[in-house]
């Protein structure tokens, strides 16, 4: 017989998973019906079929997709990745999140995101080049800086960013840096850029300390996904005096009680991989996530925090710098069992806020130094920390739903005050 419980029960679909985040959050709001249905799916979503040569001669189809949630309080937002396992329903989904996402972080965005079905990491430079030029050729006629602004996300990078922001300029006749953010800098990028996911992330997780209390100091961490995200913010929670533990990646884990040489690991990451830090250190990649650590921070994909295994986490804190990771059920458990969960949508905001900051610079043409985005990425986050515990406290629960509360409230205002309904 199954177990009611198991992940075999459990809807671990992204779409679905984020229409019962909204429908929980709705629940605490004196919303019509019909406002909540808008927001329970994306506004727009084009799906698009384009061709690539290859180096060897051949013509290669991909299917890409651009949803756009909901754009009431400004133009769409958010990233594009390239991964041979996109989906229609999650790139829907993660364009209901960014929404949120901007909403929770007070940004004038609604949510955007894209996907190209494809293994980036089997391609060559030339072959990523004229995929990433193809697809924003199929998608142009609906981004644009006051329609919809593109990022890197899974897989794509700033490189990948400048050749998408060349392809749109040449097709607009105009120099039009502000139709996509994380390029490199040169080309109007912005400082901070690189390390603003993991940097925001870091900024929520010492707040959440704070509120435990417990510093930093000593505090000790795993990282589950050594990519950007997660290898950074191991490297700036490390500069504030926490021990990392244990990290992972595609190809395994390692663990050590007591605390990674970091530099090592950083090291072997580039050259032959983690798993050469030692095979005493190696452990199963889904143990990681049952460590009993202070903070634990999702750095990967989606849905590893299920039903199946939520009561086996020991954590202190879970930090999201990732999207999705945990489902429904899971949130149940971890609060029943007093764990702190700092929800995607206010973890992993830094990255969107710095894109923000990014963009604004482009339009005014007007660059800011690094120090300037940090001071300003650091207040932004800490008001959005603030507000989310707050919501949480006064209606007595979790934080990811507090998150929703606040974001859901604001842009049904925003329609409202659009006449939507």
């Amino acid at each position: 017989m199954a177990n009611s419980n198991g992940p075999e029960t459990e809807n671990l679909n992204p779409f679905a998973i984020v229409q019962k985040q909204i429908d929980t959050a709705a629940a605490y709001l004196d919303l019509p019906a019909y406002a909540v249905d808008i927001l329970k799916k994306p506004r727009r979503v084009l799906v698009v079929n384009f061709p690539v040569r290859m180096d060897d001669g051949s013509v290669r189809v991909f299917e890409g997709y651009r949803s756009q949630h909901n754009d009431a309080i400004g133009p769409t937002k958010g990233g594009i990745r390239f991964h041979p396992g996109v989906t229609l329903d999650e790139v829907k989904a993660l364009s209901m999140w960014m929404t949120f996402k901007c909403g929770v972080a007070g940004l004038p965005y609604g949510g955007g995101k894209g996907g190209v079905v494809c293994d980036p990491r089997a391609m060559s430079k030339g072959e990523l080049e004229r995929l990433s030029r193809a697809f924003m050729e199929a998608i142009a006629d609906i981004v644009g800086p006051e329609k919809d602004i593109p990022a890197p996300d899974v897989y794509t990078t700033p490189q990948i960013m400048g050749w998408m922001m060349d392809t749109y300029s040449k097709l607009n006749r105009r120099y039009t840096p502000g139709v996509i953010t994380g390029k490199p800098p040169i080309i109007g990028g912005s400082k901070g850029r690189h390390e603003a996911t993991a940097q925001g992330c870091v900024y929520t997780i010492l707040s959440a300390l704070r509120d435990i209390g417990r510093s930093p100091e000593g505090a000790t961490a795993a990282i589950q996904g050594f990519g950007n995200a997660g290898r950074i913010a191991a490297r700036l929670l490390s500069r504030v005096g926490c021990k990392i533990v244990a990290v992972s990646d595609s190809k395994g884990a390692i663990y050590q009680p007591e605390g990674l040489d970091l530099q090592s690991v950083e090291r072997l990451k580039d050259a032959s991989g983690i798993l050469d830090y030692g095979r005493k250190y190696g452990i199963p990649p889904e143990q990681l996530l049952e460590l009993d650590v202070d903070i634990l921070v999702p750095a990967a994909l989606e849905n590893v925090i299920t039903s199946a295994n939520a009561h086996r986490i020991r954590a202190r804190i879970v930090a999201e710098a990732a999207n999705g990771p945990t489902t429904p059920e899971a949130d149940r458990v971890l609060k029943a069992n007093g764990v702190l969960v700092i929800p995607d949508i206010l973890a992993n905001a830094g990255g969107v806020t710095v894109s923000y900051f990014e963009w604004v610079q482009n339009l005014m043409n007007y660059y800011w130094s690094e120090e300037e985005v940090l001071d300003k990425l650091e207040r932004n986050m800490n008001a959005a920390y603030a507000s989310v515990r707050d919501m949480a406290r006064l209606h007595d629960t979790d934080m990811r739903t507090a998150a929703y509360i606040i974001s859901l409230q604001r842009i049904a205002d925003a329609m409202k005050a659009r006449g939507w309904f």
